[in-house]
């Protein structure tokens, strides 16, 4: 195990040439940044898992119903043995050939059967109220740190100047402010990480774990080498954005439109601003060529910027889907109507519509009148659909 550390922490792969570990360690007089602080990210990726928990029963539960957001989910399926068996252990969208099988053996109409599964589907979706609880945690958490990042960096040399990031390093002391903004940051995202396969569940499952194990890649490396002052730059440029994405989600589970519209349009102009133009020109500029004049490049420092780079891949990937939106609601006519976290649930969402599913009868028996039966699945009476598409279905 001795061996396997002095190789994981050897210095010519961590620090520049002739630099060693003994020189960065703490003294009265300077204070560095140590790899054991990182451990403290763990049981405080604990307490604010608890606070989160705290924070939604008891502050962000009330403000929704206090908005009038529901407590009820989706309607319940009617309890039937047969059709349970068949959504839990063989499949939860059944094929034709098992609906005809499904509907001969318990003599219901398969548009019933149809219903059954989409309203047994959706009891394992969230409500609105989760919804709407999680974003508002999200979103108190990312003002914090936002509001703390921009009040800790406009007092920071490195903020108007990025080469100020580079002079005297690795010897740049960490102060208090920098290794709790660090520490915050760090133990949020682990907390991320772990409640993510908890969370409400989304399409963009494995990407979102890849952007959560990224950033806390970057987080340790940009720590333990000492990169903290463009690490700050980093975070405090991402968490801009976030705060607004949060918000055009509370405002579109709370039906008020035009607010989340108004914030979907600041998110995007945000995000794609600060993604694809400031983070490239300002950030990678100076991690790439103001560090490479002033430092030189080695070992730590390709894989520093090999996780940046990776990261803006990352960026372009989601701007790609917030423009897909923002052209699907040009393409159809119905700027000013919209509602981009509807269009959006097509790439970012696998929440199904429960709207279709409001009200509806109890299963019943097959009709053998085809008089009737057209005319009931043409107006929707039979226990399904009319035709009518809601935007969350696609």
């Amino acid at each position: 195990m001795s061996g396997i550390l002095a190789w994981f922490w050897n210095e010519r792969f961590w620090l520049p040439h002739n630099v060693t570990w003994a020189d960065l360690k703490n003294t009265d007089e300077a204070t560095f940044p140590q790899a054991e602080d990182l451990y403290l990210a763990f049981p405080l990726a604990f307490c604010i898992f608890v606070i989160r928990l705290v924070f939604e029963r008891f502050i962000a539960r009330p403000c929704a119903l206090g908005l009038k957001i529901q407590a009820n989910g989706p309607q319940k399926a009617q309890h039937n043995a047969i059709l349970e068996k068949v959504f839990t252990a063989i499949t939860k969208h059944p094929d034709e050939k098992r609906l005809e099988g499904l509907s001969k053996q318990l003599d219901w109409d398969v548009r019933t059967i149809q219903r059954w599964f989409r309203q047994r589907r959706n009891q394992e979706k969230p409500s609105t109220l989760s919804k709407f609880c999680e974003s508002m945690w999200r979103f108190t958490f990312y003002l914090y740190i936002f509001t703390y990042g921009v009040r800790f960096l406009k007092k920071t040399s490195w903020l108007w100047d990025t080469r100020d990031c580079w002079y005297n390093y690795p010897y740049q002391t960490l102060t208090t402010e920098l290794h709790y903004y660090y520490i915050v940051e760090l133990s949020f995202y682990w907390s991320l990480m772990f409640s993510q396969f908890t969370d409400i569940k989304r399409k963009d499952f494995l990407i979102m774990f890849l952007h959560h194990l990224v950033t806390i890649s970057l987080i340790t490396f940009s720590y333990v080498n000492n990169m903290v002052r463009v690490g700050t730059l980093v975070m405090c440029l991402h968490d801009a954005s976030d705060v607004l994405l949060e918000a055009a989600k509370m405002a579109n589970y709370l039906k008020w439109q035009r607010l989340c519209d108004l914030l979907f349009v600041m998110f995007g102009l945000v995000f794609i601003s600060t993604r694809l133009a400031v983070f490239p020109v300002w950030i990678l500029k100076t991690t790439v060529f103001e560090s490479w004049d002033i430092v030189g490049p080695y070992p730590s420092w390709w894989v520093f910027n090999l996780l940046l780079f990776l990261l803006h891949v990352l960026h372009c990937f989601w701007s790609y889907f917030i423009i897909k939106i923002a052209c699907k609601a040009i393409s159809k006519g119905k700027v000013g109507k919209w509602n981009p976290l509807h269009v959006s649930n097509d790439d970012r969402s696998d929440i199904e519509s429960s709207s279709d599913e409001e009200d509806a009868p109890s299963p019943t028996k097959k009709t053998h009148n085809t008089a009737t039966n057209g005319t009931n699945g043409a107006n929707g009476t039979n226990g399904y659909l009319t035709g009518t598409t809601c935007p969350d279905e696609h």
